[in-house]
C-alpha cells in the first residue's frame, strides 16, 4: 500500500511558543507526534529530541522492518512492537539524562504517539495524552488510551464523567517520556486496509473534540485540507494550547 500524509503544527492563540513536535518518514513508515509537557522546563526540547531519537532507533531496525513487510508482518507483530517500545523507552532514558545534566532542562518531558506502518500492519506506541485515531469507512475510533489522572479515575469509578469535565486535574498525565529514566509504553498491532486513515494529534486538537461526529466532517476532506481544517477548528474553539495534527492515509 502507498502512503499519503500531511502534518502541521500551530502555536495556538494563547501560548507564546510551541512545545509540540512531529515527524514523518513515509519511506520508513514512521510517524510521530510529541507534546512537551506544560509546566516542565524546556518542553520543546523534550518533544523535538524524542521524535528524533525515536526515528534514529527505528531506522537502525529498518532491515528487520522491511523483511517483515515482504512476508507476513502479523507473524512478527511482537518483534515490531518491541522495536517501537524500545524506541520510546530509549528516548525516555536519553531525555531524562539530558535533564539531569543540564539544570535548565531538568524535569523536561513529553508525550509520544508513534505509528509504524509495516505492509498491511500498523504498530502504535503510546505514552501520555496525545492520541491516535483510526478512521475506517467513515467510522472514527480512538485506539490509544490517555495516560492521565482523569482517565484513571474514570476507569476505576472514582469520579463521574460530569466530574471529569469540571476537574482541575484534566491535564495531569501519569506517564511521560523523560519524567523518569523509564516509562511503560503501550503498544498494539493494528491491521490496515486500503483507504484507512490514522490521525496522530496533540491534546491542543483533541481536547476540543466533544464527539466523533465533530471530527467526521473534515476527515472526509483531502489529506492536507483535513489537517489544516483541524487546526482551524481548534483555534476557533479557543486555541488555548499548541495544536498538532498528522494524518496518514493508506491508498
Amino acid at each position: 500500500m502507498q502512503i499519503r500524509y500531511f502534518g502541521h503544527t500551530d502555536t495556538g492563540l494563547a501560548r507564546d511558543h510551541n512545545e509540540d513536535a512531529h515527524l514523518a518518514d513515509p519511506d520508513l513508515g514512521l510517524f510521530v507526534v510529541a507534546d512537551g509537557v506544560g509546566g516542565r522546563a524546556k518542553g520543546e526540547v523534550a518533544s523535538q529530541e524524542t521524535v528524533e531519537l525515536v526515528w534514529e532507533w527505528v531506522k537502525r531496525h529498518e532491515p528487520t522492518i522491511r523483511e517483515a513487510a515482504v512476508g507476513d508482518p502479523t507473524a512478527r507483530a511482537g518483534q515490531l512492537c518491541q522495536i517501537v517500545r524500545g524506541a520510546i523507552q530509549n528516548a525516555c532514558y536519553m531525555v531524562h539524562t539530558m535533564g539531569q545534566l543540564d539544570p535548565e532542562q531538568r524535569g523536561m518531558s513529553t508525550t509520544a504517539s508513534v505509528l509504524l506502518v509495516c505492509g498491511k500492519l500498523g504498530i502504535v506506541g503510546q505514552v501520555g495524552d496525545s492520541r491516535v485515531y483510526l478512521v475506517r469507512q467513515s467510522n472514527v475510533e480512538q485506539i490509544t488510551e490517555d495516560h492521565t489522572l482523569i482517565n484513571y479515575q474514570l476507569k476505576h469509578g472514582l469520579i463521574t464523567p460530569d466530574q471529569a469535565q469540571k476537574s482541575r486535574a484534566r491535564n495531569v498525565i501519569t506517564r511521560a517520556v523523560g519524567h523518569k529514566d523509564y516509562v511503560e509504553v503501550d503498544t498494539m498491532p493494528v491491521p490496515l486496509f486500503a483507504s484507512d486513515r490514522l490521525v496522530l494529534c496533540s491534546d491542543g486538537f483533541h481536547g476540543y473534540v466533544e464527539s466523533m461526529e465533530e471530527m467526521r466532517y473534515f476527515l472526509d476532506l483531502e489529506v492536507e485540507d483535513a489537517v489544516l481544517e483541524s487546526i482551524r477548528f481548534a483555534n476557533a474553539k479557543g486555541g488555548k494550547d499548541n495544536i498538532t495534527t498528522l494524518l496518514v492515509e493508506l491508498t
